[in-house]
């Protein structure tokens, strides 16, 4: 009998699995590009990472390097006094928050005697445990295979094995590396069909959106800014949001109620990260497609953070990288967390927003929502016609059909008839004067042949 068996027979509940003894190292390299956040704010998001996968981290430090070394990028020196602590520490991994070769991973893990994780494996693993949906998990498994197939290199021993040929003259046959990488390739080809679908299927739920004139309201922002939060107050959803980096992960599409009677759809995203890995923005590009053509996008900004400014610049970065330009989409900023700030930086901040076009808000406690729906309402109703319209108020099918299609913006009764102001989005302004009765404008005179 097991022990947890016997205490679970003598009533007692059973232990948890004890956690995993960590060393999390920022190196911070001489030479490279000069990050936008100081060391020790890296060095605290790095644990943040860490504490996403239950690590029980015992160390966390700073290591400057100066001359990387193609190897085990540190120095000698440095290598021995991280191996002493590694050992003194009993840790059993190594989280280098940093990109590695595999060569420097193979190498490091031989002289701490502990496993090692580079920022890439170390996100993957959390997004390995955060996939739920089955779009999700396929996500997550290109990037793992991706980033498995780089790390495939001949310096890897075990994998220098050879399977026999065949017959007589079939020479010494594929080594077992050029077999793992086949096998890794034809999984990614079947893994990127599969996605393939989601996207087309994707693209059939959009046009079907887009003929039911439903616009898409997309969330974005730095991991841990408050989206999940701020999805569940504006959709009234039940996203899981916890205090957590990369707390959810899968893409979620919801209703969204806007002031006036329109509706839209409220997408929420995977968080950014700074440095995220170029593999994760690949495989997740059937969501993040989501972002790209969406009518808005929402960035939420953590504004309690010290590095709130360096969080947006890679939230920028990140956009521009999947094609998300500020001057070609509409994007409204979204400042979080104002119940974390004190008085007076909250009047600052609130002067700031209203300078910048943003919205304070706290999506925690709801201060601000009502401010940012009507945002997003009079963003969504750039281009639209504004005018007003008398219906007889026995017509109740055009007055319905008004209120489904239109933004009703006010009424009036009087009598036998029905004042309205109503705000026409552009792809509804021939329909609407269509059944107001108005004459449609004359096409222009067409050039050339005539083309159905």
């Amino acid at each position: 009998m097991g022990a947890d068996e016997e205490r679970a027979r003598l009533g007692s509940k059973p232990t948890a699995a004890p956690k995993t003894r960590a060393v999390v190292l920022l190196p911070v390299v001489r030479g490279e590009e000069e990050d936008r956040r100081e060391p020790e704010g890296r060095l605290a998001e790095a644990v943040g990472l860490a504490d996403a996968i239950a690590l029980d981290v015992v160390e966390a430090r700073v290591v400057a390097v100066r001359t990387p070394r193609p190897a085990t990028l540190f120095s000698t020196g440095l290598l021995d006094e991280i191996t002493a602590a590694v050992k003194a520490l009993d840790a059993e991994l190594v989280v280098v928050d940093h990109a590695l070769t595999p060569v420097q991973q193979r190498n490091l893990e031989r002289a701490w005697g502990a496993k090692v994780l580079d920022r890439t494996a170390l996100i993957l693993e959390i997004f390995g445990e955060r996939a739920q949906t089955a779009e999700g998990t396929l996500q997550v498994e290109l990037a793992h295979l991706t980033y498995q197939r780089s790390r495939l290199v001949r310096s890897w021993t075990h994998l220098e094995r050879q399977r026999g040929g065949f017959g007589f003259l079939g020479g010494p046959g594929e080594t077992q590396i050029e077999a793992d990488r086949r096998q890794i390739a034809e999984r990614i080809g079947r893994v990127e069909k599969a996605l393939e679908l989601v996207r087309r299927t994707r693209a059939l739920h959009r046009k079907q959106r887009q003929r039911n004139n439903q616009p898409v309201v997309a969330l974005v922002g730095y991991t841990n800014a408050g989206k999940s939060t701020l999805f569940n107050r504006l959709a009234g959803a039940h996203v899981e949001s916890r205090d957590l980096l990369f707390a959810t992960l899968d893409p979620t599409l919801r209703k969204l109620d806007l002031p006036h009677g329109r509706t839209a759809l409220l997408s929420d995203t995977v968080g950014f990260i700074s440095h995220l890995p170029t593999g994760l923005i690949a495989a997740f590009r059937a969501t993040l497609e989501e972002v790209t053509l969406a009518d808005l996008v929402i960035h939420v900004r953590d504004i309690s953070h010290e590095e709130t400014d360096a969080q947006a610049a890679d939230v920028v970065a990140t956009l521009s990288a999947i094609g998300v330009e500020p001057g070609q989409q509409q994007v409204l900023e979204v400042w979080n967390k104002a119940d974390k700030l004190s008085d007076e930086t909250r009047a600052e901040r609130q002067a700031a927003a209203a300078a910048q076009g943003a919205v304070l808000i706290s999506a925690e406690t709801g201060e601000g929502v009502d401010a940012l729906l009507a945002a997003i309402e009079a963003r969504l109703a750039t281009g639209a016609e504004v005018r007003e319209v008398t219906v007889a108020s026995s017509d109740g099918a055009l007055i319905a059909w008004l209120y489904r299609n239109t933004e009703v913006l006010s009424r009036r009764d009087e009598g036998e008839s029905v004042h309205l102001t109503i705000r026409i989005p552009e792809a509804q302004v021939a329909d609407t004067r269509h059944r107001l009765g108005d004459p449609l404008p004359k096409p222009e005179p067409q050039s050339g042949p005539y083309q159905p």
